[in-house]
């Protein structure tokens, strides 16, 4: 089995159902829920529109951090399955997976990508659901080559989902060097722009109530 089995084979909750209720949650706790689903849906618009290119053009070697489309998604996902793993488990009152890692790329199409990180999202999506407070400040052991070294759960969170907005950005730029127009990433938190985004959140099991509820304790 090879390593991107062994992260896939992990535990995968489903987000939460239409009839989610966001009223106990806190303001905060309920801002990383819905990054988390931001998260989601920006992975999922951009890789469906990265799904259209030819395999030349997915893996054609472009002026970026990592130098191809392919490449960068690889990554993204890797990072996702290391960093959610260390939550999920510091959360559970576990031990860290202190397990040597293969980082090449798991994946060479777009589509194996795909499944991969809706997988990934949905976990990120139940880990951030109903998060409380008194959980926020958790210590979070990370495995680093110099050690084991320790962040917060709130720190987590905020570096995860600005790695993955960084990169995702990346993406997006090599795309407008090809022949798919890359998509908009920024329709998702105002309320007047529900409409352009609607579709496909149903696709990825998500929905604006389920979303943001009726309202958030302060």
């Amino acid at each position: 089995m090879n390593t991107a089995q062994l992260w896939l084979g992990l535990p995968a909750r489903q987000p939460p159902a239409s009839s989610r209720k966001v009223v106990s949650m806190s303001r905060l706790a309920h801002h990383f829920y819905t990054m988390a689903c931001n998260n989601a849906w920006a992975n999922h618009r951009l890789l469906t529109a990265c799904s259209a290119l030819s395999q030349q053009d997915f893996t054609a070697t472009r002026t970026s951090f990592f130098p191809s489309i392919r490449m960068t998604l690889n990554h993204n996902l890797t990072v996702d399955w290391f960093y959610v793993e260390c939550l999920e488990l510091a959360l559970a009152g576990q031990p860290p997976n202190t397990a040597p890692r293969n980082w090449d790329e798991p994946f060479v199409i777009c589509a194996e990508i795909l499944a991969a990180q809706h997988a990934v999202d949905r976990r990120l999506i139940a880990f951030c659901d109903g998060l409380p407070d008194t959980q926020l400040d958790r210590q979070v052991a990370v495995p680093r080559r110099t050690g084991i070294q320790y962040e917060t759960v709130t720190r987590l969170l905020g570096h995860l989902f600005e790695h993955q907005i960084h990169h995702r950005g990346q993406a997006h730029a090599m795309l407008a060097g090809t022949a798919v127009p890359p998509p908009q990433l920024d329709e998702f938190f105002c309320a007047n722009e529900a409409h352009l985004r609607a579709a496909e959140l149903a696709e990825i099991g998500l929905s604006e109530e389920a979303i943001w509820g009726a309202r958030v304790r302060a």
